[in-house]
């Protein structure tokens, strides 16, 4: 069998022991600390966002956004469907309704003409929604120009999911820096990691603080454990955040190799039939977290999505189908959709290469010799 070669893998720097190494030294092992207060601080320089709550997941930061935006029991909240689970699990913690809007074809993020057309039949029905959450998929900058213009027309909290796009930007402003809130993930599969973990943004910096104290199970100031409001355990450890200190060292560096990556995927696969990758629009710089392709059957010889993932497995390497729509989850059966049939052709004909920023060269040859023997 040969060497296994994974979608996103960790990619330590090497600094990020040092941090950690302080921490054990000061015997701050547990949550809270230097590390957390310094991690929140070097986000928000890498982001340019005044305020940042260091937190257990982007899930968790995604929940939190949610109850800041007063979204609560039988509101509606509008959500890209095409996107990982955890985009839209909160709504339904919080007992509110999602509104699914399909993707447009440039940046297969949410379509702003679908999202307009999604609010006003929301109104019509009485029901305004009470945020959208737009993401940028696979770290592809959505269309920030026209969605946030629908947002502040129809006076709706934006929330952008980032968990996918740090180091990347829009017009030159960092993805997550947007919306009232942003959300960001760590997880071990992120472009920088801390083992696991995420981050609320925002400028607002009275509602980051009720996050952090929403995250440390909303306990009164007083002498004794007391409490007058429903809290969690969502902070992120002091431990945690020293990984993410050492991994934000290198996080330009990362962002350098995935885009790489990505250049060496294009030229080598590109000229194959029926092979278009996902494209970066004027304004945008995406981190190419991971490198992603579609392919036409019908141009590419017979060659399918399939073909070439199972192929792949074959010889030990990982790659996976693109997000499956949050409208065709059994899950979200019979929750409101409002498709154009981009995101259900995407899930049927695209495929997310390896993409780790700790791929060698010989890795990344091995992936392309497959794929083009299959069009030999």
């Amino acid at each position: 069998m040969n060497t296994k070669i994974w979608l996103s893998s960790p990619h330590m720097g090497g600094e990020e022991l040092n941090f950690v190494n302080e921490a054990f030294a000061a015997n701050w092992i547990a949550p809270l600390g230097p590390n957390v207060d310094g991690f929140e601080a070097e986000l928000s320089g890498v982001t340019g966002v005044k305020h940042v709550a260091a937190l257990s997941s982007g899930t968790a930061a995604l929940h939190l956004a949610l109850i800041l935006a007063g979204v609560g029991r039988e509101d509606e909240v509008i959500c890209q469907s095409m996107t990982f689970s955890a985009s839209a699990n909160p709504i339904m913690y919080v007992g509110a309704l999602p509104v699914f809007v399909d993707s447009e074809k440039d940046t297969w993020n949410m379509d702003p003409a679908l999202l307009e057309e999604a609010i006003l039949d929301r109104i019509k029905n009485g029901k305004k929604p009470k945020a959208i959450i737009v993401v940028h998929l696979y770290g592809m900058p959505a269309m920030m120009d026209e969605i946030i213009s629908i947002a502040r027309k129809y006076e709706i909290t934006l929330i952008e999911d980032a968990a996918e796009a740090l180091g990347s930007s829009y017009k030159g402003t960092a993805c997550g820096a947007f919306g009232d809130f942003g959300i960001l993930s760590f997880n071990g599969n992120k472009i920088i990691t801390t083992s696991g973990g995420g981050a609320l943004i925002s400028n607002d910096e009275k509602a980051i603080k009720h996050a952090r104290f929403l995250a440390t199970q909303a306990r009164d100031n007083a002498p004794h454990y007391q409490h007058s409001h429903i809290g969690y355990n969502y902070r992120m450890s002091n431990i945690s955040a020293g990984i993410g200190r050492g991994q934000l060292k290198v996080l330009e560096d990362r962002v350098l190799q995935r885009r790489g990556n990505n250049a060496y995927y294009r030229e080598t696969l590109g000229l194959l039939p029926g092979i278009k990758f996902l494209e970066e629009v004027p304004g945008s710089f995406s981190n190419y977290w991971l490198t992603t392709l579609i392919i036409d059957p019908a141009v590419s010889k017979g060659v399918t999505r399939e073909n070439i993932r199972l192929a792949l497995e074959a010889d030990n390497i990982e790659s996976r189908p693109l997000w499956k729509p949050m409208h065709l989850q059994p899950v979200f059966a019979g929750a409101p959709a409002y498709v154009n049939g981009n995101s259900e052709e995407l899930f049927n004909t695209g495929l997310c290469l390896p993409s780790g920023s700790n791929l060698a060269h010989g890795d990344l040859d091995r992936v392309t010799k497959i794929i083009r023997n299959l069009f030999a």
